[in-house]
């Protein structure tokens, strides 16, 4: 039997598709989970990710490293804020740094329980669809989104995973949700930046000049980090 293959496009529905036998893949493509890779594929050592700016500043007043963002904006006490180009190799090498975003941080704890959880994004697509395959095991594509909405980037993210997992004919596609985000993916894949350019979060981003970091963020295979939360750290 083929192994299943479902897609969660919002936080809010994970307790209906929550399987602890799975591995989760959360996606926050603007820009945690992206921000993410890219602070493994510069030498970070260990991410600490906490719901709330209360625990992050408890990290902060501790003397760790903090990077922190509240509706994009990074927070008065932190380090950094939530871009890719945030974490230089040159300042974050070694070191481990507490996170706390508006929608990313929370959404990997959600999946602690589960067999694995792993950070995805386009930066990291191809090796994180290797290491799904190598590991054999139901797989959940998990959607940050906004506030518990939905949203287009991570979607469109997951047809792409997806599209890749299902190549190697291991997994079964009976989830319709795959199956809109598989579409949007080979609607868009070729312009992606177009389709982008309409969702919420651009906006977002531009109106506090944060557009900077978008077309990093659409870049396939950046890294081959595939960063796994474990216990309570991101390794």
């Amino acid at each position: 039997m083929n192994l299943s293959l479902e897609t969660c496009l919002s936080p809010e529905l994970f307790p209906i598709y929550k399987n602890t036998d799975a591995i989760v893949v959360v996606v926050d493509i603007l820009r945690a989970t992206t921000s993410i890779c890219s602070a493994f594929e510069n030498g970070v050592k260990t991410i600490i990710p906490v719901r709330s700016r209360d625990e992050a500043r408890a990290y902060k007043e501790q003397g760790y490293m903090v990077a922190a963002e509240r509706n994009g904006i990074k927070l008065d006490f932190a380090d950094f804020g939530n871009s890719p180009d945030n974490f230089k190799s040159e300042i974050v090498q070694g070191k481990t740094i507490v996170y706390s975003t508006t929608n990313g941080t929370k959404t990997i704890q959600m999946a602690a329980d589960c067999k694995a959880v792993v950070i995805g994004s386009f930066s990291n697509v191809s090796a994180v669809a290797d290491y799904l395959i190598a590991q054999k095991a139901p797989v959940i594509l998990l959607c940050a989104g906004w506030k518990g909405r939905y949203n287009i980037e991570d979607t469109v993210f997951c047809g792409a995973l997806a599209e890749k997992l299902l190549q190697s004919q291991l997994f079964e596609n009976n989830c319709d949700a795959t199956k809109t985000a598989v579409e949007m993916w080979n609607n868009h894949k070729h312009n992606l930046r177009a389709l982008i350019n309409t969702c919420a979060q651009n906006g977002r981003l531009t109106a506090n000049n944060l557009q900077g970091c978008i077309d990093f963020c659409l870049t396939l295979d950046t890294t081959k980090k595939v960063p796994l939360f474990v216990g309570s750290a991101i390794c």
